[in-house]
């Protein structure tokens, strides 16, 4: 029997299950590795680790070999089809854009404050399919928007670069807006974002504040966002405030919900853990700190949880002391979770997400 070809399709293979280590969750069962996996994406019902060289496990859960690349990258994208990615040094300033095995061409960006801060990289696609490369080449608060294959920059022209640390980059699903959750001094986690199409015409609009407002917006430190959609962004707030009077904003350890379109917060709730690195999943984000949760980002509350499969307990974009953002690949049916641990790949099958009328 295939071992993850299909939601509730497990099967018996060389890797071990856990039937009692889930919370509320579906079926969980881990995939031996001859190394630690450093990235994860899905390819149909593939598994790739892209910074390993692309081995990979097909359905039978065996590992198939792999080719070195020379650097020592620990962290990787893929793009929205799947043919791009770029390995890099979640630390470091040098990076490969790759088509499949193919080098398509060597990255690098500023090595100011490098080692204290994620390297910012997103592939994404425009809303006519062209697909880009986002990241900082030259300096660190200079966003640049590139086609992927050719190199072409279009972002040219005058800049006036604000001082933030960009990271953590994110291209909306539809193509039409980019999500930066990075970081200013002292330092405190901040969140971005940007309209495209603007900013491929006006560049300095990259510059900006973006289209999030300051009235009502964030009286908390980000520690995590991710796009839900094309116009819904969950964000992810740390103990750190900035006003504790009770206002309309995002305040401290909430998880909020924004739409672009309603121009509001449409959801914010308090949460009594640390939600980490997120992951979207419809109107469910996979929460990253510990363990993997699947929280309904309606109500705040833990759908499910995986206390067995450990992950870095990390949170934000910037830090002294470099924790590793854990290293996740969520399957384009929103069932399979595929999560790395030191000796494994964990495959968690999620609870299907309840209809919601909008």
């Amino acid at each position: 029997m295939a071992l993850f070809r299909r939601p509730g399709a497990f099967g018996a293979a060389p890797s071990c299950a856990f039937g009692d280590a889930m919370k509320g969750g579906g079926v969980l069962i881990v995939l031996k590795v001859t190394a630690e996996v450093q990235s994860l994406a899905w390819d149909g019902d593939d598994l790739v680790d892209a910074v390993g060289g692309g081995r990979r496990w097909g359905p039978d859960g065996v590992e198939r070999a792999s080719i070195s690349r020379g650097f020592p990258f620990d962290r990787s994208v893929v793009s929205p089809s799947g043919r791009y990615s770029v390995v890099h040094a979640e630390r470091g300033t040098e990076a490969l854009l790759l088509d499949g095995d193919r080098l398509v061409r060597e990255l690098n960006r500023s090595d100011y404050h490098a080692a204290d801060f994620d390297y910012p990289v997103a592939l994404g696609a425009l809303p006519d399919g062209r697909e880009v490369l986002v990241h900082c080449p030259e300096e660190y608060n200079v966003l640049e928007i590139e086609d992927v294959e050719s190199g072409e920059r279009l972002t040219r022209g005058e800049r006036q670069p604000k001082d933030v640390f960009h990271s953590r980059l994110a291209v909306s699903p539809d193509g039409t807006h980019l999500l930066s959750a990075g970081w200013v001094w002292h330092p405190y986690g901040v969140v971005e974002v940007f309209d495209l199409a603007d900013a491929l015409t006006a560049p300095a609009v990259l510059d900006g504040h973006g289209v999030l407002p300051m009235d009502p917006g964030i009286d908390a430190e980000v520690v995590s966002a991710c796009w839900l959609d094309g116009d819904r962004v969950a964000v992810a707030t740390g103990e750190e405030f900035l006003d504790d009077e009770e206002t309309p904003a995002l305040g401290p350890r909430q998880l909020g919900v924004w739409s672009l379109s309603a121009m509001r917060w449409i959801h914010r709730n308090k949460v009594d853990f640390t939600i980490g690195t997120l992951i979207a999943r419809g109107d469910t984000v996979v929460s990253l700190y510990g363990n993997p949760r699947l929280i309904d980002v309606t109500t705040g509350a833990v759908v499910a949880e995986w206390p067995t499969v450990e992950v870095p307990r990390r949170e934000g974009s910037y830090g002294v002391t470099h924790i590793p953002t854990p290293v996740a690949a969520l399957h384009p049916d929103g069932i399979r979770l595929a999560v790395a641990q030191p000796d494994g790949i964990a495959i968690i099958a999620l609870p299907e997400e309840p209809h919601r009328p909008r």
